[in-house]
């Protein structure tokens, strides 16, 4: 469907606030080279940037000939991105500026309470209106990045084992607890963390080609960025990827699924920190394991030893299937990635004949625990360069 007028001047300003974004000072005639569009058209786009806050002018420098160029600079000292992640452990909102820095950022342990969505929405609810009082700006964008699968329109969870939820609308919750969230009178983009943090790490190493992404935190995730335009990318259930066959029962109602031999809270059994997760969370339990793996504490180590095969083992299985050029492991299996690297490389195949079969490097994540909020903060400023002027 060819677009129409306005369509075309949306995508146009996109292009000109993308332009000052990225090189956070740019002429008129620098940003007319960059993107093909006359100067003429530039000025009228420039100006209606200006006109709603979102792009001033900064100061003039010498030309070789003829008048000063005027530099152009990003503004929006009264607009702001709001991203809200909730994970099976924390609820954290942060509040950036139009170019990505964060302006104000809460974080709050929600206490893990099974089979309550509405316990952990308030929570979640709390810190995104004590992060917007902080800094008291117009939401241009408001989104929530949650770690269960979502799917549906308008966008749910669809269901979570972590802390036994069936379908929830969270975005509902949050509006009838959060002040910021019920004023907020634009669509509320409600995404699952695997997705955005693979497409995240994907940016950040450009030109790699397809990549596997696997993150541990209260289970397992991932997602698989495929490399085309725009990237391609697709969520998985790789925490319940079957592993050992007539294994224990999972949540999900398969047998041997990873989470049962490698999931956080079973290699933080085995190396006897439940009671340590118990009394202070999950997030500083796994720190603590780690620090132990890292000690050589014996308990630990042998906890590791058996999940880390399993996990290797399910990216033996996963990277046959996709081919992934690289393959990232985020949360705190990020800071466990050497280990996993050495056993999936001890595992992989040769064919006879072929010499050794192509496989994928495992890395650390680039973002660590961050990377669905990158990922969510990037998507968030798409939104805005595709619709500059909504809010």
């Amino acid at each position: 469907m060819p677009l129409d007028t306005a369509d075309i001047r949306r995508r146009n300003l996109g292009l000109v606030l993308g332009c000052v974004l990225e090189a956070d000072a740019a002429a008129r005639s620098d940003i007319a080279d960059a993107t093909g569009l006359s100067r003429g058209a530039v000025t009228s786009l420039v100006a209606d940037l200006v006109e709603a806050g979102l792009v001033r002018e900064s100061s003039a420098i010498a030309a070789a000939k003829g008048r000063p160029r005027v530099l152009l600079e990003p503004a929006g000292d009264d607009v702001c991105l709001v991203t809200a992640l909730l994970d099976a452990d924390h609820a954290t909102a942060v509040v950036s500026d139009i170019a990505g820095d964060t302006l104000a950022r809460v974080e709050r342990r929600h206490g893990r309470p099974f089979g309550d969505p509405a316990a952990v929405a308030s929570v979640l609810a709390s810190v995104i209106d004590e992060a917007v009082d902080a800094v008291p700006r117009r939401i241009a964008d408001l989104s929530v990045v949650v770690w269960a699968p979502v799917g549906g329109d308008p966008a749910v969870v669809l269901a979570d084992t972590d802390l036994g939820w069936g379908e929830v609308d969270v975005i509902a919750l949050l509006r009838d607890r959060s002040r910021s969230v019920a004023v907020f009178d634009r669509s509320i983009s409600l995404r699952d963390d695997a997705t955005v943090a693979a497409r995240a790490e994907h940016a950040a190493r450009g030109g790699i080609g397809s990549l596997l992404y696997l993150k541990g935190d209260s289970g397992i995730g991932g997602a698989t960025v495929f490399d085309q335009t725009p990237p391609l990318v697709i969520g998985g259930a790789l925490g319940h990827v079957p592993i050992v066959p007539d294994g224990e029962l999972c949540a999900c109602g398969q047998r041997g699924c990873l989470v049962t031999v490698a999931g956080p809270d079973i290699l933080l059994e085995r190396a006897g920190l439940t009671p340590f997760a118990e009394e202070s969370g999950l997030t500083s339990a796994l720190d603590e394991f780690i620090a132990r793996v890292r000690a050589g504490e014996p308990a630990a180590i042998a906890a590791w030893s058996h999940g880390r095969t399993e996990i290797a083992r399910a990216l033996q299985i996963t990277a046959m299937t996709l081919a992934p050029q690289l393959i990232v492991l985020g949360g705190f299996l990020a800071d466990l990635a050497a280990d996993v690297d050495a056993t999936f490389a001890s595992i992989q195949p040769h064919i006879l004949g072929a010499g050794d079969y192509p496989t994928a490097r495992v890395v650390a994540s680039a973002f660590g625990k961050d990377a669905a909020l990158v990922g969510a903060q990037r998507a968030a400023r798409e939104r805005l360069l595709a619709d500059p002027l909504a809010f």
